[in-house]
């Protein structure tokens, strides 16, 4: 082996470890896997939080339909025709008259009002917002046994992020300058707000 390149072998293997790129590395890949994640409890955790104020799971809605010849006089017929008439499968769960006259036909997710003197059928009900209600379905746990380790995986994930992260950069802008500001700042939040709010 040449001269050259023995001192460069010796040189190569002592080399200290620099435990810096090597952190960085960890967190940007846990970053990447948290990707998905993230974004599902985000998005359901901002739809959950403001429950009081909508349905985050369902939207409601409504549409008219134009009664153009008389139904049956039996009701159990009249609900059969007023069902074809708003292109519904499957059978209702209750068909009865309202004080007012007006025919309701009940379903799991949709109720048909038949007002046969106003020549209509109102349909109400709700479906359900696709994503939202997946991501809220995940976000509560309500699958519970083998995502409960996923949770707790994804968990794991961000204690490792947020440790990892007040480590990567040294100096004044690493944890012991500017970051022991902004590290405080995120322990003083939830301590100032449970003291104002009187605590749970």
């Amino acid at each position: 082996m040449p001269e050259g390149d023995g001192a460069t072998a010796k040189t190569q293997a002592r080399r200290p470890f620099r435990w810096r790129p090597a952190l960085r590395a960890l967190h940007r890949d846990i970053g990447y896997l948290a990707v998905g994640l993230t974004f599902v409890y985000a998005v359901s955790g901002i739809a959950v939080n403001h429950i009081a104020d909508w349905d985050p799971s369902f939207a409601n809605f409504a549409r008219e339909i134009p009664l153009e010849e008389p139904l049956p006089k039996d009701d159990v017929a009249a609900a059969a025709r007023a069902q074809a008439l708003a292109d519904i499968s499957g059978a209702p769960s209750d068909v009865y008259r309202s004080d007012d006259g007006i025919l309701e036909i009940t379903f799991d997710d949709r109720t048909l009002h038949v007002d046969e003197k106003g020549r209509r059928i109102l349909e109400e009900g709700r479906e359900p917002r696709v994503f939202l209600r997946a991501a809220n379905w995940l976000h509560l746990n309500r699958g519970k046994e083998a995502w409960t380790y996923f949770a707790d995986g994804y968990a794991m994930m961000l204690l490792l992020l947020a440790c990892s992260g007040m480590f990567m950069l040294p100096g004044r802008k690493g944890l012991f300058g500017r970051g022991a500001f902004f590290v405080g700042i995120g322990i003083a939040a939830p301590l100032i707000y449970l003291a104002q709010a009187g605590g749970p």
